[in-house]
């Protein structure tokens, strides 16, 4: 496998024509073993057959790694062109379990494996040309082209792992074992597992921005925690020591789960382990790509929950406290044993790849007194996670993090036999809901001290609490709630009919979807960002939010919404989604009305949407525009300014291009008028704008 795995790139130290050509090498060493990845199913059927009802079939990964190059290369304006716009769509969004996912098989109809091969070549070429074509000067940071060239190679290489994951579920029947090459042959009785002890200490943890390595958002900023002393398991826990908890009724015994686990439980009826199989009396193991006999020496790989219950298990039949590793006591198990950012990837290891293509024994590889503290299978701690002091988000991958900063998501830390790039570095953070299977299994943590789990409840990224303040919160220097106006300007041209169908195109942290609820059959509230949807349907599912903005200097103000208190309802007939306005998918078509506020200027081409934005309204539909016209303040290219420039030396308004762009199609149904739009920066920073609202009848 080592003409396909490559660490991943030092993006400061070096020449920057090697550097080019090194992360060149490394795009293809990924591209490639993706491609290898889909070697292993044995025909094109395989590709459609779902292996999680929760998850696409894999058509769609094997499209999504390379349709996520182009669309960030066209967010990041490196490129102006799209390869195929339908691909683009569809292939975009939908790999989580999000309420704002797109699951329904009904609204897809996916392309051949022949044409997405032929799209995945294509977009080989363009990624190749804009690697050799961008001029490149270290240290690639943030603002620097060649870091989206590294985005799309570590996110492709994160599905490498999760697509293995859901290969590994589908049945034998569709897979050609040992592609990749053969598993580990090594298997025995499980070694008895000895608890050790780890000093305490003060844990430093999170990742400088000026980092040699590449890094997601969630990794950087700076969190310092105080350690006590606790024990840990020397090996993780094995199949042989997890039979003990199967063989003791810990499937059936609901006083060893948490009400989450209990109710997983019973829905999916497990009786031990997803990977596990048992004929008669005796057990088998289900791999990425066969099944062997039950190796007993082996990690057991397990969801959270039922981690977390064997760990209960343990404590109430032994009387002492056990439970799993939180992040900060995994960094500082592995600071006493020797490890560190220094040396995480030259340590022996099961690991990227370059020892086995499956786990192997839990006391194989040695780090200090414990064994597998990096490597083998990935390990689940007690984390849900977070950002740290000091998080921010990337601007052209604003929903890769916060989504999962619900409580729901817990931290899995040390990387698997699989984990390449970004995923086997010493900073890698990568967290999943608790009832979902990766290559994953944990080590027992015994100690009597308190578990602190860190949770924000109150939103303090500044831009979503902004919008939400905006959205949510008192009249500002007089001037009415910008989105409660919208909404009754919509009501008044709309009329409260409800048996209309409503597309909100740009619906931020969702007021003006909830004030329009009772007028509508059906409202389908979009937003480019996860950030701000996931406000929404907190409120949509909850009823309520909160939120931190800025006062003055250090001081801040705690806001709490009610959605109940606002005389608003969280009725089942709204729908909140992450698209691309400039790239929708076909379901979003068929609609009375929609709303486009503030949008126009947030698009890569407005023009394109205006000139097409007729196709999704039924006839005599309503368009509602709403726009300061600022095409500067996202650096929207000039040719796909509406208007707001002269030509043929005479001036041409912002609104006069939206009009000839809109006329074939639309009539306007009155003059338009100006709306005050006023955002709360700080207590004493107010950002006024004034929004030209314009209405618009389908011809």
């Amino acid at each position: 496998m080592n003409n396909f795995v490559a660490c991943t790139t030092d993006l400061i130290n070096g020449n920057a024509e090697e550097k080019k050509a090194e992360i060149r090498d490394y795009f293809l060493k990924t591209y490639a073993l993706d491609e290898k990845l889909y070697e292993h199913l044995k025909n094109d059927k395989a590709f459609y057959r779902r292996a999680d009802p929760l998850r696409h079939p894999l058509i769609f990964y094997y499209g999504h790694t390379a349709v996520f190059f182009i669309n960030k290369l066209v967010l990041a304006k490196i490129i102006d062109h799209r390869i195929d716009s339908h691909f683009e769509s569809v292939f975009a969004i939908g790999v989580d379990e999000m309420s704002w996912d797109d699951l329904n098989e009904s609204n897809y109809d996916w392309p051949t494996v022949k044409e997405v091969f032929e799209y995945r070549r294509k977009v080989k070429e363009v990624v190749l040309k804009v690697i050799d074509s961008t001029p490149l000067t270290l240290p690639i940071n943030w603002e620097n082209p060649f870091w989206i060239i590294m985005m799309g190679i570590e996110h492709e290489r994160i599905h490498i792992e999760t697509s293995s994951v859901l290969i590994r579920q589908l049945p034998l029947e569709f897979l050609k074992p040992d592609v990749f090459d053969v598993p580990c042959k090594e298997s025995g009785t499980a070694p008895k597992n000895r608890m050790l002890n780890v000093e305490g200490g003060v844990v430093v943890i999170g990742k400088p921005y000026e980092h040699r390595f590449y890094g997601w958002d969630v990794e950087y900023g700076e969190h310092r925690i105080e350690v006590n002393a606790f024990k840990a398991s020397e090996y993780l826990v094995s199949n042989g020591e997890f039979l003990a908890f199967v063989e003791a009724g810990g499937y059936k015994t609901e006083d060893y789960w948490t009400e989450e686990g209990w109710n997983w439980c019973q829905y999916k009826k497990a009786e031990f382990p997803l990977f596990w199989r048992k004929n008669e009396d005796k057990y088998f193991l289900r791999l990425f790509d066969q099944e062997i006999e039950m190796p007993w020496n082996w990690p057991v790989e397990l969801n959270y929950l039922e981690a977390k219950a064997f760990a209960n298990w343990k404590t109430k039949t032994t009387g002492k406290t056990y439970r799993l590793p939180t992040e900060a006591e995994w960094y500082r198990l592995a600071e006493q044993n020797g490890i560190t950012d220094n040396n995480f990837n030259k340590l022996q290891a099961n690991i990227g790849l370059e020892k086995f293509v499956s786990p192997c024994p839990v006391d194989q590889f040695k780090h200090g007194e414990f064994y597998d503290i990096i490597g083998n299978v990935w390990q689940w701690t007690e984390t849900p996670v977070t950002g740290y002091p000091g998080f921010k988000v990337h601007p052209l991958y604003d929903d890769f993090s916060t989504p999962t900063f619900d409580g729901k998501h817990n931290m899995i830390k040390g990387g698997s036999w699989i984990s390449t790039g970004n995923e086997a570095t010493w900073h890698a953070r990568y967290a999943f809901r608790r009832h979902f299977y990766q290559h994953a299994g944990f080590r027992l943590v015994e100690s009597e001290n308190p578990l602190i789990i860190r949770n924000d409840s109150y939103e303090t990224d500044s831009e979503v609490a902004q919008s939400c303040e905006f959205n949510y919160g008192k009249p500002v220097l007089g001037f009415n709630n910008f989105p409660k106006s919208i909404a009754g300007i919509c009501k008044q041209y709309a009329g409260n009919q409800k048996s209309l169908k409503l597309l909100d195109l740009n619906c931020d942290t969702g007021r003006t979807v909830f004030e329009l609820s009772d007028s509508f059959k059906q409202i389908t509230g979009i937003d480019f960002s996860a950030r701000f949807i996931r406000m929404a349907i907190q409120l949509q599912e909850q009823g309520f939010i909160r939120y931190i903005t800025k006062d003055e200097g250090e001081l801040v103000h705690y806001n709490d919404v009610q959605l109940l208190e606002l005389g608003l309802n969280p009725k089942d007939n709204l729908q909140f989604m992450q698209a691309d306005a400039n790239n929708l998918k076909p379901i979003y078509t068929g609609y009375d009305v929609i709303l486009a506020i503030n949008l126009l200027e947030e698009l890569y081409n407005p023009k394109q949407f205006l000139a097409s934005i007729h196709e999704r309204l039924n006839a005599a539909g309503i368009l509602i525009l709403g726009s300061a016209y600022d095409w500067e303040k996202n650096k929207i290219k000039r040719e796909n300014w509406p208007g707001a420039f002269k030509q043929d030396g005479e001036p041409v308004t912002s609104f006069e291009g939206i009009k000839a762009l809109l006329q074939d199609n639309f009539e306007l149904v009155e003059e338009r008028q100006n709306l005050p739009a006023a955002k709360i920066l700080s207590s004493r920073n107010v950002e006024v704008s004034v929004v030209e609202i314009s209405v618009w009848k389908k011809r």
